[in-house]
């Protein structure tokens, strides 16, 4: 009995049930499969649904505001009476109300065919309360519905900024994947903010490589959804000699392998003339042609001139791209408690609690 560690599913489908036909244990796999699925899409039609509703009680709201040119005191006043109407109703509070109101201005001619309607309230909230302008509310909304982001994640990305830092990095995507150059521009960013890492101002380029590597979760936050990390100084054999890569990753969604080089100075033609040597050797020596693509290389470097870039780039068959990075400057580190600091707040709170 201590060697049958195979499950059911792994046997044959005739041996996991005797007098069944062969095929009945993936009828009930498709079958399983068919209910989470359809549940999924219950759940997102009920959200829409809500949105929608959410969406015209606030512009019923607006429209008689604007006719009548009554005031907010009129919201205070609607939500008691709904509420009075309402009891069991989550949703009529005065501040839902002013969202409601909001999200009919923000989106005038409709929201249910905008992909805020397929975010959570919650995740709208988060928009109406950063971002003024349409066209970058509904960035992040489809980005957010894209990637599957958490309320969380979808404010740290509006508070970081991606819009204005994605496919800004340089690159020759036109030239060495034409096909694909849209997207993959679409996962460099520049600059990659590092603010998390706390290094000092002078900092070495392996203590950036340690301090992403011991913050690994929130450097993959950065890079973008799709990443999974494989290793840090990563050993490539070449030609009877070792060579050590900082930092390498695996992109799922597009099945490549990608080679981050971390450079505290600016960016130089020699940097990127190591990066392209470490793709073409991953792409002989790492990557499986049968499934992953050509091996991106993404060069981070302290700062970068974007002639020289564009120059060194040019001669090079191996897709790159080149990002500055930044992290938190001087006086804001500074501001920042020490651990030493942190650890004797936390022994004060507790033993005040005892």
């Amino acid at each position: 009995m201590s060697n049958e560690i195979t499950s059911k599913a792994d046997l044959p489908a005739q041996a996991t049930s005797a007098g069944l036909p062969s095929g009945y244990t993936d009828l009930l796999s498709d079958i399983k499969a068919e209910i989470h699925t359809a549940r999924i899409r219950a759940r997102r039609i009920v959200n829409t649904e809500l949105v929608h509703h959410y969406w015209r009680l606030g512009h019923l709201i607006v429209l008689r505001q604007e006719r009548e040119g009554w005031g907010s005191k009129v919201v205070d006043r609607l939500s008691t009476d709904l509420r009075t109407a309402f009891p069991e109703q989550r949703g009529l509070s005065r501040r839902s109300l002013m969202y409601m109101q909001k999200a009919a201005r923000g989106w005038p001619d409709g929201i249910v065919q905008q992909p805020a309607a397929q975010l959570p309230w919650g995740h709208i909230m988060v928009l109406l309360d950063t971002l003024d302008d349409r066209p970058t509310r509904d960035f992040y909304a489809a980005q957010a519905v894209q990637h599957g982001w958490s309320r969380a994640v979808l404010g740290n990305m509006v508070s970081s900024q991606l819009h204005l830092r994605q496919g800004m990095a340089l690159s020759n995507f036109d030239t060495t994947v034409p096909e694909g150059s849209d997207l993959l521009r679409e996962i460099t960013r520049d600059p990659y903010l590092l603010d998390f890492t706390h290094v000092g101002t002078d900092h070495a380029e392996r203590d950036l490589e340690d301090a992403l590597v011991d913050q690994v979760v929130r450097f993959l936050q950065e890079l973008g959804v799709g990443f999974a990390f494989v290793g840090r100084q990563y050993p490539l054999q070449v030609g009877g000699q070792e060579f050590r890569m900082d930092l390498l990753f695996y992109h799922l969604r597009l099945h490549r392998y990608v080679v981050i080089e971390l450079k505290t100075v600016p960016a130089q033609p020699a940097h990127l003339g190591q990066l392209s040597f470490y793709t073409a050797v991953v792409d002989d020596k790492v990557r499986d042609p049968s499934r992953d693509d050509a091996t991106l290389g993404i060069l981070i470097a302290a700062d970068r001139n974007s002639e020289v870039v564009q120059y060194a780039l040019r001669g090079s068959t191996q897709p790159m791209a080149v990002s500055t990075y930044e992290t938190l400057p001087p006086e804001m580190r500074a501001l920042l408690p020490t651990d030493a600091q942190l650890t004797r707040v936390t022994h004060e709170v507790l033993k005040a609690r005892a």
